[in-house]
């Protein structure tokens, strides 16, 4: 642990996320919040979160894509982009490093039952986007080039 430029104890995290690609090249996104800063408003991001101890990325990408939406895949790829973000959330502020692995799947409802006791607090749905309706949105969305992103990988 460190400490950021406001003498803030900064926690070093390692992340895996899922970009979830639909047969409509549509990405499932969870829509959530800080409890602890509801004022900070709402985002969409992907299922994802950092690892546990001795957990490769790899794995922790398939753990944390069962445990957040239910969906349970034999395998993840090799990541397909990394990035770096510093954040703070229920009291404390990360400065993460996330390895981004994307995967293909028939659209599916989300299953909340593997959900931890914050994801349960933070956590306020779900929703299918397609890289257009991302692009246009006012809505606050991680990664913020998550479009660009999503037509690399969809191939235009």
């Amino acid at each position: 642990m460190g400490r950021g430029a406001l003498g803030v104890t900064v926690i070093p995290r390692v992340a895996a996320r899922v970009i979830v690609l639909d047969r409509d090249g549509c990405v499932l996104l969870l829509r959530g919040f800080d409890p602890a800063r509801p004022e900070a408003g709402e985002w969409w991001f992907t299922p994802g979160g950092g690892l546990d101890e001795g957990e490769t990325i790899e794995d922790a990408a398939m753990r944390e894509l069962r445990e957040e939406t239910g969906l349970t895949v034999a395998g993840v790829g090799a990541p397909v982009f990394t990035r770096r973000i510093e954040f703070a959330f229920e009291h404390n502020h990360y400065d993460q490093l996330e390895h981004f692995f994307c995967v293909r799947a028939d659209r599916f409802d989300v299953d909340a039952r593997g959900w931890t006791e914050i994801e349960q607090r933070s956590v306020l749905g779900h929703r299918w986007w397609s890289a257009a309706e991302l692009e246009a949105t006012a809505q606050t969305v991680y990664p913020e080039d998550l479009h660009v992103r999503m037509r690399a990988l969809l191939g235009g």
